[in-house]
């Protein structure tokens, strides 16, 4: 399992996507990859059958927020190692939320282990504190600038994730996305989509997850990585532990900046790829600046095309 040594690619952007990407069934095409037994590996690490989460498990089994990170994060390790063995070391690697750990595992700073039961920690506390203040997230499409000030004097509603230009997901009480469900013309935006997700994540509703999270992040070994990673809080490259010991438990009560984190990517970065469950990351990239080659690694054939 370890990282190939070929040269990192300067122009690749290495994207992992969020929980909000994973399906029923997402890994079936990826069981006979040499890279399948990072799967196994992840269960006897958390407990967890994350096998029967990526081959058997319909959509309504993973959408639970502790299973669906695991099973996430193996299948995106699996797709990047098959990749790293193929010879294609990108430079540049992104996540979005949950994402960020894998990449940081990708990279060298975690460990495969250390990854796994971090995100177990997360998946469980983030449950936890959802049953603890129920909400829930909201997709918000068709804003300008006028759009998103209109959501800072709304009580019980936080912008979760900016994906886009005028594109945001908030997270609030189930009452607060209420209203704005109904009034969100009015606030300017011109479609408002409820999440199926089982909490308001990345907001203050988080805060309890964040203590429980800091002190499984305190107890972890930190490495050393040759790439280049951009933090979805702030949107600005950081490679070192202390830094990112603060980032990933900002994260949980913070939103997610992927549009300012796809804008720090220099112009010489002119490919994208995302590693499976693909295509959610893809489409936001898309919209956000033009790349010359954009894949989306859906099963073991498409690596055909990006590393030949």
């Amino acid at each position: 399992m370890s990282e190939s040594t070929a040269t990192r690619r300067d122009d690749v952007v290495a994207l992992f996507p969020g929980q909000g990407s994973l399906g029923g069934g997402a890994g079936r095409a990826w069981r006979d990859s040499p890279q399948w037994s990072i799967v196994p590996r992840v269960s006897d690490v958390t407990g967890v059958d994350v096998e029967w989460l990526l081959t058997e498990a319909g959509d309504d089994d993973v959408v639970r927020t502790d299973r669906a990170q695991l099973a996430t994060f193996a299948l995106s390790l699996v797709t990047y190692r098959d990749l790293n063995e193929r010879g294609m070391r990108p430079r540049y690697l992104l996540g979005h939320s949950l994402g960020e750990f894998t990449a940081l595992v990708a990279s060298g700073l975690l460990t495969l282990d250390d990854g796994a039961s971090l995100i177990a920690v997360r998946g469980r506390a983030m449950a936890r504190a959802a049953e603890e203040q129920p909400g829930s997230m909201v997709a918000l499409m068709g804003g300008d600038e006028g759009a998103r000030a209109t959501l800072d004097a709304l009580a019980d509603v936080w912008v979760a994730n900016v994906n886009g230009t005028g594109q945001l997901v908030v997270s609030g009480t189930r009452g607060a996305l209420d209203d704005l469900l109904t009034h969100h013309r009015e606030l300017g935006w011109r479609r408002a989509t409820p999440l199926p997700v089982g909490g308001a994540f990345h907001s203050p509703l988080m805060a309890s997850a964040q203590r429980e999270l800091d002190d499984a992040l305190n107890a972890v070994h930190w490495g050393a990585t040759d790439a280049t990673l951009i933090a979805n809080v702030d949107g600005r490259v950081h490679t070192s532990a202390d830094d990112w010991r603060d980032l990933l438990s900002r994260q949980l009560t913070s939103p997610v900046d992927f549009l300012g984190a796809t804008l720090t990517l220099p112009p010489t970065v002119t490919t994208t790829v995302e590693m499976a469950p693909a295509g959610v990351l893809t489409g936001l990239t898309r919209r956000i600046r033009p790349f010359d080659h954009q894949y989306a690694l859906h099963d073991p054939h498409d690596l055909e095309e990006v590393a030949p």
